[in-house]
């Protein structure tokens, strides 16, 4: 055994080997590791857009949380106008009726006073008849004399 012919024939075996497993293991073990490579930097940037979309739906809640805030503050300070104006058309009603109602009264008592002279009247002038009449110790006819009265109570 000589042992530069071992050693050309591990060589050849070797190169062969190298030959036989860059032909043949090596291209398929290739394109496993660069879809596995494919692979993590498809999920990687899968994970980079999904972090960079709950940013973009974090900013969109928020704007649209600080939106409905707005919101709901308009429309409390709306209802706070609103019940302003109630109170407000309230008072001015209340008011309304208030000055209705005392120009009713005003109204009855100025009746009242116009009934109570009517009346005031009537005694007056059946005062006077029954006074004339007994001075003058005849009946005077009421009839004929109460438009007299009427002018002079209307004088006085």
């Amino acid at each position: 055994m000589n042992i530069n012919m071992t050693f050309f024939g591990q060589m050849i075996s070797f190169s062969l080997l190298i030959w036989f497993t860059m032909k043949f293991i090596w291209p398929p073990m290739n394109r496993a590791i660069e879809e596995r490579q494919k692979k993590i930097a498809d999920g990687l940037a899968a994970a980079e857009r999904s972090q960079h979309d709950l940013a973009q739906a974090q900013q969109s809640v928020d704007a649209a949380m600080r939106e409905a805030r707005t919101k709901a503050n308009e429309v409390i300070d709306q209802a706070h106008q609103r019940a302003n104006q109630i109170i407000e058309q309230a008072k001015t009603d209340a008011m309304v009726e208030a000055t209705r109602q005392k120009a009713m009264a005003d109204a009855e008592i100025v009746a009242s006073q116009n009934r109570a002279r009517e009346d005031l009247r009537k005694q007056v002038s059946s005062l006077a008849v029954s006074g004339a009449e007994k001075l003058l110790r005849r009946e005077i006819d009421a009839n004929a004399h109460k438009a007299l009265l009427d002018e002079l109570a209307a004088q006085l």
